[in-house]
């Protein structure tokens, strides 16, 4: 037994923890200098799987003085993609160094950190620095970088899933193909949950030219997970969206009593403040007990949120995927989830928040917003039992992310277009990355291409006697180093009060819709809005209710494919009379209602219902593939049959189906009869029923940031939203124009094609639905699987107050025989 492995073990001794077989293959892969992906679940000890292994190494290679050595340079980068998470990080491995004696110092470099502490790191790198992808692309693009890194061995990538199906993950591994440039022999790691394409994972972390002796360890260890159903005393024969979930809080209360402090996950932000205010609104003795967290709250608030919860201040946190990452909430006993988290992989991942430490029972609530939810909740039970969890699909050749790292290398010391195109063309992003393309892209940032040669801004890298491609103007230097990243959402407006401090940020797009004196909910309190002034809302505590919360442009949700196919068996399971779940057998009088006036369809069925009302006749597609399927397909279906017959349609959608509305007879047979699900020519079909080009030019404001056409400002002089979507229209015109093959403007397309409209998972359910018995049934009603998509129709153009009305008439009119 090596020296490093005898005072680890020593040290685990100490804390009374024991190592587990997979955590010793794992420090044995590390310590033969192995690359590889570490899979192992939230809670069971993965983060010092990987991280002791590197001090033993150390302690290894200096026997005789480990105790002694400091200042010995950056040894090992920690990738995490949250800041949260890089907090809590690096109090952890701290703490572990500490106790075990070694005089290393463990730091994070990200946004939130001082520029003290950026100052010191310039002169002098802790031996371990955590790190989130934008900050390190960020060291790369300061001078003198190569010199930080020199004595770099170990990069890990921590929650490699999370980022994977992101840019974000295309940055990672454009950072990680430069320092491997630096040092060819760097060993990399990554750390994943468990996803349903796990060798694709470890092929992208670790490229085209990946060791041959990398390694994927499994941990093997299951997570038990209790899954538990928060259920109605009385199901809705026609259910719709949005309301079933404050009416099932005091259902709630009592889960809180029992537990000693509970996460309650929500979907979305704005869901997040009404269930804030809605729980202590029912039970004022939460207050003092209960906060608030969300990514547009202000960085203060959310660190002393996350900090009384560690230390047992708080007992009830109300959140959204801001803490759905590897946050190490020990004293987190419970988990509710609000609403179907649409996904199989986030529904384990909140559930892990609790029962957070090897060997712990996970204990998640799922609460249903509408009663159909309930059956995702049977099929999510199903899918935790199984450990059956969704692929995430890796993003390939941005062109827009590839054109931030060029000058981001251009801006520090300079990059030779030979050597970096042999780095990049070794990621799996851009292994099919074309000489041609390279070319273009090198001419973009040297002159800004074709149609913006003329303008000299545009014109940023220039090359260098030794043939080196430099950023020689100052400002072009300061604003790309302020622009770097590649998250982009709608301008945000600081949310400040008159006196005092910051609460947070809320889009643009939702206060130009208030007026001076509007009260509006945010940050757990009712504000009055006094002025806006220089991208900052100044607001005051106002008393009385509000009925407006914040709502965000990215908080849109959609079944995922593994989702949508559990949700068509547990259909098929009702089908053959089987309730064993309890979920199932509460929405069965619902079922049982479809059945009588409709069809639940089987898994080799597809139904269509067609009925009339006053507003004229409605089709009802029901796929089961979610939102963004389901916005595509229907525009799909809405072009096919107006190429048969001059008609316009009002379109309507959820996760289950989607609404053709007309005000005169639709010819489903004769459509049906003429191929209407066809997958011929579906990207021209799909793109003529849209306004592609309107698509396009909405993604390229976000691709024209990511690629430094469009500045969105200095920090506190952000431009308004209007402004930047002004500037990006402009480009984009422009490039239709006189480029119509420009890189960024083929990108927009395509991500049209790929994000907005998921065509390949659209492709694949329109060959499913080839596959199946097309029932078309005409109702005098509409079914309860209608009636939802109906009322969110309706939801568009109607207040709160007269939708619960109307709804309700409805109801009562379609339950009567």
């Amino acid at each position: 037994m090596s020296k490093g492995v005898q005072v680890i073990q020593s040290w685990f001794s100490q804390k009374g923890w024991k190592v587990f077989e997979w955590q010793k293959r794992t420090r044995k892969a590390v310590l033969e200098n192995r690359s590889g992906l570490l899979n192992a679940p939230t809670g069971s000890g993965k983060t010092m799987a990987l991280f002791l292994p590197v001090l033993v190494r150390w302690i290894d290679g200096n026997p005789g003085n480990w105790q002694a050595l400091k200042k010995n340079g950056l040894q090992l980068l920690w990738v995490t993609p949250l800041r949260a998470l890089a907090k809590n990080l690096e109090k952890a491995m701290q703490q572990a160094v500490d106790e075990i004696g070694l005089p290393w110092e463990v730091q994070r470099r990200t946004g939130d950190v001082s520029s003290v502490i950026k100052q010191k790191q310039k002169k002098e790198m802790p031996e371990v620095l955590i790190i989130t992808p934008e900050s390190l692309h960020v060291l790369l693009a300061q001078k003198n970088y190569p010199a930080r890194f020199k004595n770099l061995q170990t990069v890990v990538v921590d929650e490699w899933h999370e980022l994977i199906g992101s840019k974000r993950g295309t940055q990672t591994e454009l950072a990680i193909s430069r320092l491997r440039g630096l040092n060819p022999e760097l060993q990399t790691w990554g750390i994943s949950a468990t996803i349903g394409n796990l060798e694709e994972a470890f092929d992208v972390l670790l490229g085209s030219q990946a060791p041959n002796d990398a390694v994927i360890i499994k941990s093997g260890v299951k997570k038990k997970i209790e899954v538990h159903s928060v259920l109605p005393d009385d199901v809705e024969k026609f259910p719709w969206s949005g309301h079933l979930g404050i009416n099932l809080l005091p259902k709630i209360l009592p889960i809180l009593d029992k537990s000693g402090s509970t996460l309650i996950f929500t979907n979305t932000r704005a869901q997040s403040e009404i269930w804030f205010q809605q729980l202590l609104e029912v039970k004022p003795g939460l207050a003092g007990t209960i906060a608030l967290h969300h990514g547009s709250l202000d960085s203060n608030i959310r660190n002393w949120v996350e900090e009384s919860l560690h230390s047992g201040l708080l007992k009830t946190v109300v959140c959204t995927s801001s803490l759905d990452l590897g946050v190490d909430f020990t004293p987190v006993d419970t988990v509710i989830q609000i609403g179907s988290p649409k996904g199989v992989a986030r529904f384990i991942q909140r559930a892990g928040r609790s029962g957070h430490q090897p060997g712990s029972v996970s204990t998640i609530w799922f609460v249903p917003t509408h009663a159909l939810e309930l059956i995702e909740a049977a099929a999510l039970k199903d899918a935790v039992k199984l450990g059956q969890v969704e692929a995430r699909i890796p993003v390939l050749k941005p062109v827009d992310v590839l054109i931030q790292y060029l000058v981001t290398l251009a801006v520090s010391e300079g990059f030779s277009p030979n050597e970096i195109y042999d780095e990049v063309k070794q990621t799996f992003a851009y292994q099919t990355l074309h000489e041609d393309e390279w070319n273009w892209i090198l001419e973009f940032i040297k002159n800004g291409g074709r149609s913006l040669t003329r303008y000299d801004e545009y014109s940023k890298v220039e090359v260098d006697e030794n043939g080196l491609w430099k950023v020689f103007n100052l400002k072009i230097a300061r604003r790309h180093r302020m622009s770097i990243g590649t998250i982009a959402s709608d301008s945000m407006l600081r949310v400040k009060f008159l006196k005092g401090g910051t609460l947070g940020r809320v889009e643009e797009w939702f206060l130009s819709q208030l007026n001076i004196g509007d009260s509006f909910w945010f940050a757990g309190r009712n504000l009055e809005l006094v002025k806006i002034k220089d991208m900052t809302a100044y607001v005051r505590r106002t008393a009385g209710k509000s009925s407006k919360v914040p709502s965000y442009m990215g908080g849109r949700m959609s079944l995922s494919s593994n989702m949508s196919h559990l949700l068509r068996e547990k259909l098929q399971a009702a089908i053959d009379g089987d309730y064993e779940s309890i979920d199932l057998k509460t929405i069965k009088p619902i079922l049982d209602i479809q059945k009588e006036r409709s069809l639940l369809p089987g898994r080799d069925q597809f139904l269509i219902e067609k009925s009339w009302s006053k507003e004229g006749c409605h089709l009802f597609f029901f796929p089961f593939e979610g939102r963004y399927v389901h916005e595509g397909m229907s525009a799909l279906i809405a072009h096919r049959i107006s190429k048969m017959v001059p008609i316009t349609f009002s379109i309507a959608m959820n996760d289950y189906g989607f609404e053709l509305l007309s005000d005169r007879d639709i010819p489903i047979t004769d459509a049906l009869k003429n191929n209407l699900f066809s997958k011929e020519n579906l990207v021209r079909d799909i793109m003529g029923s849209l306004n592609d080009t309107e698509l396009a030019k909405r993604r390229f404001r976000e691709i024209s940031q990511i690629a430094g056409l469009v500045f969105p400002g200095f920090p506190g002089n952000q431009k308004a939203g209007k402004h930047l979507q002004m500037s990006s229209g402009l480009f984009f015109d422009v490039f239709m124009e006189y480029e119509p093959d420009h890189l960024l403007i083929q990108q927009a397309f395509e991500e049209v094609l790929q994000y907005q409209l998921d065509e390949a998972r659209l492709r694949q359910a329109l060959a499913r639905i080839g596959t199946q018995e097309i029932v078309l049934k005409e109702i005098d009603r509409f079914s309860p699987f209608a009636f939802p998509i109906f009322v969110d129709r309706l939801r568009e153009r109607m207040s709160s107050e007269k939708l619960i009305d109307r709804v309700m008439k409805m109801q009562k009119k379609l339950e009567a025989d």
